[in-house]
């Protein structure tokens, strides 16, 4: 159910109007008195406004929430094109939405009243379904995708082959990832799943299988007991911390650029098809002293192979350990 805006008229002009009550998702019940009594309209969930505003409104109805922004802000560190908020202050932040906390609360709304917007908010897979092009069976497929008996579905894969039999009216979506497999009429219940993930402490609703970082990414290709393999790329002229494990050790396969590599007290130039040994204890280093991206491959073995497990002496982007 959308939202419900009660109005008055503001100015001469009827299009436009001061929110007396913004009402989010109303049940059944309410919404059917609503549209009975007249007077309001449906909130498209689109919001203008100056940062500024919403600070003032924030300090006013949601101080915690203001307090905890400033403070994500305010402990806020640079590294290129990013502003990484603070992460304990960010997440100690509220999960209430700026309906919940503000819109219900503010006495400095008003309307724009349309019928016309041409948005689409896209905001789930059965969104994304709806524009995209369909087959003479009302299907959508994206990718490597074969299909039989299928009507009125949107199959999307990204990374394998994905065939689907005797369907009707379904999302299917593959990735790197996950796969999700719903009906369309229920694919936002998703966000059920994901709270199912969190409290089984599962990784997959807060870790991508491709991570970006300040100086490129890392991307998870293999893993088992006591190893993992990943594809690590850095962009030209980046480098990673200066840094130690006490659980792992790692090897590093060069396939693409060139990788000036801190190995110990040692320091060397390795390019494509090379390799080093890192042995566990020893501080080590990797850097793109090149013009084009390094991609090398990464083999990590040891007991224990969490990303906390990083003992950084120096790095770039503001992330060594405190002394």
């Amino acid at each position: 159910m959308a939202t419900s805006v009660q109005v008055r008229s503001l100015t001469q002009t009827p299009m436009r109007f001061a929110v007396d009550a913004f009402v989010e998702k109303p049940d059944e019940a309410t919404a059917q008195q609503f549209l009975h009594e007249g007077g309001y309209f449906w909130n498209s969930g689109m919001f203008m406004l100056q940062a500024s505003t919403f600070m003032e409104e924030l300090r006013l109805y949601a101080p915690e929430i203001a307090a905890q922004a400033e403070l994500a802000l305010d402990g806020a560190q640079l590294d290129n094109d990013f502003t990484r908020l603070d992460a304990k202050a960010f997440a100690a932040c509220p999960n209430v939405s700026i309906d919940h906390a503000v819109m219900e609360k503010t006495k400095r709304a008003a309307v724009i009243a349309t019928t016309n917007l041409g948005w689409n908010d896209i905001g789930s897979w059965t969104a994304l379904a709806d524009i995209a092009d369909h087959d003479a069976q009302g299907n959508s497929l994206l990718g490597d995708v074969l299909t039989e008996a299928m009507t009125n579905s949107y199959v999307r894969a990204e990374h394998r082959l994905v065939a689907a039999i005797g369907l009707d009216n379904v999302v299917i979506v593959e990735t790197a990832d996950a796969v999700l497999v719903a009906h369309r009429d229920q694919v936002q219940d998703v966000r059920k799943i994901v709270a199912r993930l969190n409290a089984a402490g599962r990784h997959e609703s807060v870790t991508h299988r491709r991570v970006a970082r300040p100086w490129g990414s890392y991307e998870g290709i293999d893993s088992g007991d006591r190893f993992q393999v990943k594809r690590i790329v850095v962009r030209p002229g980046a480098q990673l911390s200066l840094q130690m494990h006490h659980h792992r050790a790692e090897h590093w396969v060069v396939v693409k650029g060139t990788a000036l590599v801190t190995n110990g007290d040692n320091e060397i130039i390795l390019t494509e098809n090379q390799s080093t040994y890192i042995p566990l204890g020893i501080t080590h280093r990797l850097k793109n002293p090149g013009k084009i991206p390094l991609e090398l491959i990464e083999v990590q073995s040891g007991a224990y192979l969490g990303e906390d497990d990083i003992v950084r002496f120096e790095d770039t982007y503001g992330r060594a350990e405190k002394a």
